[in-house]
């Protein structure tokens, strides 16, 4: 059901196994994961869920982590350059998308265009992907889906273990290394990180270079925890630190490593403590987290910045689980409290203080071939806006919300399942959304606040048919989406910047994936996704920031296993093409239409075997081989003529130790 949060069961090892999709699926059936009413498998979930896994994000090139999952199905990005991608679930982003990272929720201003994600991609082992509402376990925002990022196993006890990863890319210098280090000693469990990564202005066929679009990235992380047969304890610290330059348009300027002027300072800091106790049949878990996020930006002075938010969050999450009479149940509390202070000289929210409460009920039961689940919950969302000089009045607003869900899967056999999810969503709006006032450096616009605005809803309808055989697997999703109270920008006044106010309708999506591995050959593999979204303002214009459909092709080849020197070598071929997009919000040209591109990628990889064990794993890339000048839909950069990276070629490089 939509309220799963899903934690891959998987050998720590798993980079050796076969990477082709038919052996995902099988093994994806074989999966164990933890959901609101305890472990289940994979193929008992109704709710649409991928699984990337670590061995898919090795071979995959990308300047961040959301551009390394971008091209699964039903996934996009927003970006702004190579620095910062925002997630895409089925035609909704910003704060429709929860990410959750170390057990919590991220926050870091999601409202904000030039806002990304601030999360260190080497510490990412696996990454699971719930398409559609998932407000029954995390509340308000959670209403296109959740990305969840898991960390690295723990070592197995008695093991001390470690790896050095790096890599280049051609196109923008990018040059990065991760140093990680684990340890189990008797059930006392350690991890620690450290990760460094810089690249230069990037360069298209159509722009040249592009002004300031290098960055900086460095992130550390530590994790000390404690094993026992009552459960665990585990406590996570981390820091990040993110400096991407603003790009603005121009022709000609900085391209070098160092980003120039405008540019952003952005820090998070986290702490996780996570708990999971045993109590008679049941568990109890309990996490508690707090985050700090600093965003800086720098505009006419390196040393002088004109915004600065403060953003402190804490994290809470209480649930307990038990099954009686094969009734899986689970109820619990869950939030956060957030105060956000401006801290510069320019301003484009308030300060303002939240509290945000949900609880929730659910359960779960197999009956024969089918497996049923469903819960509700309820939330309550208290925000109060601050005044600040002139431009912000005080004021207090209160959102509830009911959220639930129900579904079923059907097992024909063991090779085909049928899903069937209702979900009701819900999100509040935010803080940009009900007051802001201002002009943010790079977004080309001001944006003007909207405190009547009401809590969106959506209901959300899920069909899904997965299917293996010994030759042939393949997946076919389906939804619909109605949601009330729509919130967009919509264009108000004319001017340098141009006026754009918050305003809302109501919308429709539908739309869905499909994903097709013909293996004529256990060697050979043919494979295709395709996803689509179909968005509209009921009895109004198109949505905003709907992305293209998109058909991925690929033919791969593995031509080792179990070699003596070379193992799990593989060759592959892809051709991603991106359709027209004609279906665009055109009111006072907010948007325009993007035309068709199709890009060819090359990859390659091995496993290094040295006197019988694995001494390194080698990864070749090439991205856009025809160096295809092309623009993204979603690209903020497409509507002052920027267009994407051009042809970039990857050399990556892990080490274990």
């Amino acid at each position: 059901m939509s309220s799963l949060c899903v934690c891959v069961v998987m050998n720590a090892q798993e980079h050796t196994d076969s990477t082709d999709i038919f052996h995902q699926h099988l093994e994806l059936n074989a999966v164990v994961v933890t959901g609101l009413t305890g472990d289940v498998h994979l193929n008992e979930v109704p709710a649409p869920i991928s699984v990337v896994r670590s061995v898919d994000l090795q071979a995959r090139a990308s300047t961040n982590i959301i551009s390394a999952i971008a091209r699964e199905p039903g996934v996009s990005q927003i970006t702004t350059g190579g620095a910062i991608s925002k997630p895409v679930i089925r035609g909704l982003g910003y704060n429709r998308v929860v990410v959750v990272n170390d057990g919590i929720r991220q926050e870091g201003q999601q409202w904000g265009d030039e806002h990304g994600i601030e999360v260190d991609g080497a510490s990412v082992h696996s990454v699971e992907i719930l398409k559609g509402p998932a407000s029954l376990m995390y509340g308000s925002d959670a209403m296109a889906g959740v990305l969840i990022f898991h960390p690295v196993p723990v070592a197995a006890p008695g093991t001390v273990r470690g790896n050095i990863a790096t890599e280049y890319q051609s196109n923008n210098g990018l040059i990065d290394y991760s140093l990680n280090a684990s340890g189990n000693h008797s059930g006392f469990i350690w991890d620690a990180r450290f990760s460094d990564k810089y690249a230069h202005a990037y360069r298209n066929k159509a722009n040249g270079w592009v002004s300031n679009s290098g960055f900086r990235e460095r992130a550390a992380s530590a994790m000390l925890g404690l094993n026992r047969n009552w459960g665990y304890s585990r406590l996570k610290l981390s820091y990040y630190h993110l400096t991407p330059g603003i790009i603005e348009g121009e022709e000609e300027g900085y391209t070098g490593y160092r980003p120039g002027l405008p540019f952003q300072q952005v820090y998070h800091y986290k702490a996780v403590l996570d708990n999971t106790f045993r109590l008679g049949d049941g568990r109890l878990k309990a996490l508690v987290g707090w985050q700090m996020n600093r965003r800086q930006e720098f505009e006419e002075s390196a040393q002088e910045y004109g915004l600065y938010f403060l953003l402190n969050t804490l994290n809470y999450d209480i649930k307990y689980q038990r099954e009686i009479k094969g009734w899986k149940y689970s109820a619990g509390v869950n939030g956060m409290l957030q105060s956000s202070k401006n801290k510069g000289e320019e301003y484009l929210i308030p300060d303002y203080r939240l509290f945000d409460v949900g609880v929730f009920a659910t359960a779960s039961k197999q009956l024969g071939a089918w497996v049923l689940s469903g819960g509700i919950r309820g939330d309550v969302r208290l925000l109060h806006s601050l005044p600040l000089e002139t431009r912000f009045d005080d004021f207090t607003r209160t959102f509830p919300g009911i959220s639930a869900s129900i579904g079923a899967v059907r097992s024909f056999g063991e090779n085909v399942h049928l899903r069937i999810n209702l979900s009701r969503g819900f999100r509040a709006p935010n803080l940009s959304e009900l007051a802001s006032n201002g002009e943010h450096e790079g977004t080309f616009r001001y944006e003007v606040g909207n405190k009547d605005l009401k809590p969106e809803y959506s209901l959300q309808g899920d069909i899904g048919l997965d299917f293996s055989s010994k030759y042939v697997s393949g997946q076919l999703a389906v939804f619909a989406n109605k949601i009330d109270n729509y919130i967009f920008l919509t264009r108000t006044a004319d001017g340098v910047p141009p006026v754009f106010t918050y305003t809302s309708g109501n919308a429709r999506l539908f739309g869905g994936e499909a994903q097709l591995d013909v293996h004529p050959i256990h060697s050979l593999h043919l494979g295709a996704t395709f996803s689509y979204v179909n968005g509209k303002q009921i009895g109004g214009t198109w949505l905003p920031m709907i992305p293209a459909p998109r058909l991925l092709s690929s033919v791969k080849y593995e031509f080792s296993h179990g070699g003596k020197v070379l193992n799990n070598a593989f060759v592959a071929v892809e051709v991603d093409w991106n359709a027209r997009q004609d279906h665009f919000y055109a009111v006072d040209d907010t948007e325009t239409a993007t035309p068709a591109y199709t890009l060819l990628n090359m990859s390659a990889g091995t496993d290094l075997i040295i006197k019988g064990k694995k001494r390194a794993s080698i990864y070749l890339m090439a991205d856009n081989i025809l160096n295809t000048a092309w623009q993204s839909h979603l690209s903020r950069l497409k509507e002052v003529g920027i267009y994407n990276m051009g042809r970039n070629i990857t050399v990556k490089v892990i080490i274990p130790i």
